[in-house]
């Protein structure tokens, strides 16, 4: 059995355009392992979102292959989850009933009570017990973003997939959720990979943080992360992460040439 929840397997893709071929990924391999987490940060448009795309099984890569716990991807699977910078949640429905969404939609053996339970639990664990009830328009861009990783892992995913999650939040708002996502790791067994342009989030967030090259994409560098649990905000100001932030810099800085 593999040892690694998600093997990218020499993938390459190409966008067809007006103007001609767009070449996005080439010949890219890279490996997340079983309840690791990880950052994938690069250039903007070098093939990040596809990537993402292709994990969950919504797109097919021109070459190469996608593989989830030694099975190949050919199709969506019911063991993805995914939550993005906008929360889309559904404004006719409460934010109980938005959680509970995917249960509804990739099936469960878990009764009505059960599923509420489970729902309750994730809110009490982001910090939204009492907003329940609530519309969608009636929180925060934070509590939505809240609200939608909870949606994200109800059904229990192998792999959750964050597509730039906090990008479009204020500072303050995006540090306590990277905080929230700390506790969910502790309690909610799943394998991540976080898309994002934000290096000290990367660094905060992950175990490896993966740079692509400028387009068409390679995995350029991979930094390994050595404080692999929960961190406070006081570790992004350490000697060390300074120095890897740096790193991390220059490695966009050399993929920013190559484009």
């Amino acid at each position: 059995m593999t040892s690694n929840s998600i093997e990218i397997k020499d993938v390459s893709h190409v966008y067809k355009t007006q103007t001609g071929p767009l070449p996005v990924l080439d010949r890219l391999s890279i490996s997340v392992p079983k309840n690791g987490f990880t950052a994938v940060v690069g250039p903007s448009g070098c093939g990040k979102s596809t990537l993402t795309r292709l994990i969950a099984g919504l797109m097919r890569p021109d070459s190469g292959s996608v593989w989830l716990f030694g099975e190949k991807v050919e199709q969506p699977r019911a063991t993805v989850g995914m939550a993005f910078q906008n929360p889309v949640l559904l404004e006719w429905r409460t934010i109980l009933q938005n959680v509970m969404l995917p249960l509804e939609i990739v099936g469960s053996s878990l009764t009505a009570s059960a599923r509420k339970e489970r729902a309750h639990h994730l809110l009490a664990l982001v910090g939204l017990t009492g907003f329940e009830d609530k519309r969608p328009s009636e929180l925060s861009g934070g509590m939505r973003q809240r609200a939608s990783l909870c949606r994200a892992l109800v059904h229990k995913p192998e792999v959750l997939i964050l597509d730039e999650p906090f990008g479009a939040l204020d500072a303050f708002t995006r540090e306590d959720l990277w905080q929230v996502m700390h506790a969910l790791k502790k309690e909610e067994p799943f394998t991540g990979l976080l898309i994002t342009h934000d290096l000290r989030e990367s660094v905060f967030l992950s175990d490896q943080v993966i740079v692509l090259s400028g387009r068409p994409a390679r995995a350029q560098y991979i930094l390994d992360i050595p404080n692999t649990g929960a961190r406070s905000l006081d570790d992004l100001y350490t000697p060390e992460a300074i120095m890897m932030l740096n790193d991390l810099r220059h490695q966009i800085k050399v993929a920013q040439e190559r484009n």
